[in-house]
């Protein structure tokens, strides 16, 4: 799918070139490169290789100049971008919460709560994760801290290991959408958005699609009754609140420096670090070896991040160069279909993407090409950025490349094949698919809050 966008894209050049009586772009050589990406990418070769060398081949192809005349200073950019450093940062936060050990706290308090609705502990699942997602920013390290907390709640108990998984998996798949999601980072730097604008407009859809999760729960649990746990003292939730004081003044200190003006989301994640390790140090496990496995982490995660980066970055610069977005933009425009219409098309696309490309990597390589087109079409682009995000985390739980489906399935402390987690994710995605729908159709969903709050 990926490689017949990038062949119509290269022909809708070759046609743009032509069209405006400049040089056209010669056809074998397209299909030559088409050819290259398909056995770059069907060989599984990482995606930031495939990206940099499709970018340093079209240089050679289409560009007079040397690609090492342009690689440095196309790659510059994003390596200096202030707004990126908020990246790693973000991504150390969560991992000192992880080993801090605050994420078992913030289950053991919500799930004192919500065990008693039906569904129970499933309920659990979705609000500590939608609660972590807060502050983690990520995806896959939600999945992961929250999978290693509430897996061994289920041992031995009569949950439908489906629905525990796919609990999980949906959950840890907001980590994107809430902020401060890093994706909406991205998507930022990549379009020149304002991230502040991008976070607000992801308020409303993110409760939304939580209030969507915990419908399926409630749904399931009236459906499959079990045997509601004894009521517990009043005085016993209270205390219990008390877990969950750490994890909302961490939320408050990043999200709200954000909203109130007071820092860029750079600096609220800086704020975010120091926060962690404070409430770890409260806790009496801030230590030299915390911090540093939890920096080792985090400059692992960021250099593979980063590389992706550098290699969309190289190829995205020549694709510009050669006039592929633009010719895409006018060729697309002028289709006779309404303007909703190509939309429903471009995000159809997103979502096929998504059942066999990792989510980073589709924005990253899709965003530069779609995003002229979706101007021109009229659409708000801090609305796009949330439907993208949106259809990233539905990337994140699609069969059968799944990115937080994988990671959960390695996590199963009893053995079982994949196949559990995909039937379990299945109604969850269901879900999101018409929250994604709901946006479509009332876009206010997404930019409403940005305009009250100016």
């Amino acid at each position: 799918m990926i490689a017949v966008v990038f062949l119509l894209a290269l022909l809708a050049a070759a046609l743009f070139a032509a069209a405006t009586g400049g040089e056209a772009v010669p056809v074998m050589e397209i299909l030559a490169l088409t050819g290259v990406f398909i056995l770059f990418f069907g060989a599984g070769v990482y995606i930031a290789a495939v990206l940099g060398l499709l970018g340093i081949l079209i240089g050679l192809t289409f560009s007079d100049r040397p690609w090492w005349a342009f690689a440095g200073q196309t790659l510059w950019g994003p390596s200096s971008n202030f707004v990126l450093v908020a990246v790693p940062l973000f991504l150390l936060m969560g991992e000192i919460l992880l080993r801090a050990g605050l994420s078992d706290r913030l289950y053991r308090a919500l799930n004192v709560w919500l065990n008693r609705l039906p569904g129970g502990l499933l309920h659990t699942n979705i609000v500590s994760c939608a609660v972590f997602s807060a502050i983690s920013g990520s995806s896959v390290a939600t999945a992961a801290t929250m999978g290693s907390v509430a897996l061994p709640y289920f041992n031995n108990s009569a949950y439908s290991q489906r629905m525990v998984l796919g609990s999980l998996a949906a959950g840890g798949a907001l980590g994107n959408l809430i902020p401060p999601g890093i994706t909406f980072i991205i998507y930022g730097l990549i379009t020149e958005t304002s991230v502040g604008a991008l976070y607000i407009a992801a308020l409303l859809p993110s409760i939304l699609v939580t209030g969507l999760f915990l419908l399926v729960i409630l749904w399931h649990g009236m459906a499959s009754p079990l045997q509601r746990p004894p009521a517990l003292p009043l005085g016993m939730k209270l205390r219990a609140l008390l877990d969950l004081v750490p994890t909302l003044l961490l939320m408050l200190l990043v999200l709200g420096s954000i909203y109130a003006g007071y820092a860029t989301p750079t600096e609220a994640a800086a704020l975010g670090v120091v926060g962690a390790a404070g409430f770890a140090a409260v806790e009496g496990k801030l230590s030299l070896r915390l911090l540093n496995a939890s920096a080792e982490a985090t400059a692992r995660n960021t250099a593979l991040l980063g590389l992706i980066i550098f290699g969309a970055y190289l190829l995205n610069y020549l694709l510009t160069a050669i006039n592929v977005p633009q010719a895409l933009a006018q060729f697309i425009g002028h289709l006779p279909l309404p303007p909703w219409a190509i939309m429903s098309c471009i995000l159809a696309l997103y979502l096929a993407l998504g059942t066999f490309m990792e989510g980073f990597s589709m924005i990253i390589t899709t965003v530069p090409v779609v995003f002229p087109i979706v101007t021109a079409l009229g659409y708000d682009p801090v609305w796009f950025g949330v439907m993208v995000t949106m259809l990233v985390e539905i990337a994140q739980i699609s069969p059968p490349d799944g990115t937080v489906m994988y990671v959960l399935q390695g996590m199963r402390p009893r053995a079982g094949p994949i196949t559990d987690v995909f039937v379990g994710v299945t109604p969850f995605l269901a879900a999101y698919l018409l929250a994604v729908a709901l946006l479509m159709v009332w876009p206010g969903i997404a930019l409403w809050l940005p305009r009250v709050m100016g």
